[in-house]
């Protein structure tokens, strides 16, 4: 399974990339925000910043809601790296402009995915990544992980290329769970990451080794 991290900011990215897990990045408006990056200009040129530090993909959203707009604005975004995804939302014209892209070799990433028959749709347009929300629907009492599973099952049937990019994990056990039901990637915070590092038994193992030297020196 791939791990990328869900941010914008910079010295997370630069954390997980040095751990040498890290596989991609993806980000949205929200993050931009969050970490004070705002204006057209500025949001373009750290999509290029994130470029320059990791080594797979980095998912750029769009703004646009509209079909011609989507277009434009995924283009500029194709345009600034090779290693960009073009982020679009699952609506009407986003499968529109997913096809485009697609059919011109442009790689992109279906979001704010819910639903199996959405997935379907995302995977039939041609998706790169389609990214079920698995923490927003754990968060209205909705198992997200069934949601993954039956994504998975279906892609299976019909070995669509697709890859299932569990978004919104929220923490590690989310991050296992993913791998367990065959999640091609997952995207998450540098915590959910850097959790799956803790174990009680290492520390206390490490603990006693390290101990055990110093007596013997």
């Amino acid at each position: 399974m791939k791990f990328f991290i869900d941010t914008a900011n910079l010295d997370q990215i630069k954390e997980a990339q040095d751990l040498g897990v890290l596989d991609g990045v993806t980000t949205n408006p929200s993050l931009m925000a969050k970490e004070g990056i705002t204006g057209a200009e500025n949001i373009l040129q750290h999509y290029r910043d994130i470029c320059e530090i990791v080594e797979g993909d980095v998912s750029a959203e769009v703004i646009a809601t509209d079909y011609e707009g989507m277009i434009q604005q995924g283009e500029e975004l194709a345009a600034l790296h090779p290693q960009i995804v073009v982020k679009l939302p699952m609506i009407s014209d986003g499968v529109k402009a997913c096809k485009y892209f697609s059919d011109k070799g442009i790689k992109v990433n279906v979001t704010l995915v819910f639903s199996v028959g959405q997935a379907l749709l995302a995977a039939k347009a041609g998706a790169t990544y389609v990214s079920p929300f698995l923490g927003r629907l754990d968060d209205i009492s909705t198992d997200g992980l069934n949601l993954i599973q039956e994504i998975r099952n279906v892609y299976d049937n019909y070995s669509f290329g697709t890859q299932i990019l569990s978004a919104s994990v929220r923490n590690t056990m989310h991050v296992i769970n993913c791998a367990k039901i065959g999640s091609d990637v997952m995207t998450g915070p540098l915590s959910s990451i850097i959790g799956l590092l803790k174990h009680p038994l290492t520390e206390s193992g490490l603990a006693q080794f390290l101990a055990d030297y110093k007596k013997g020196n």
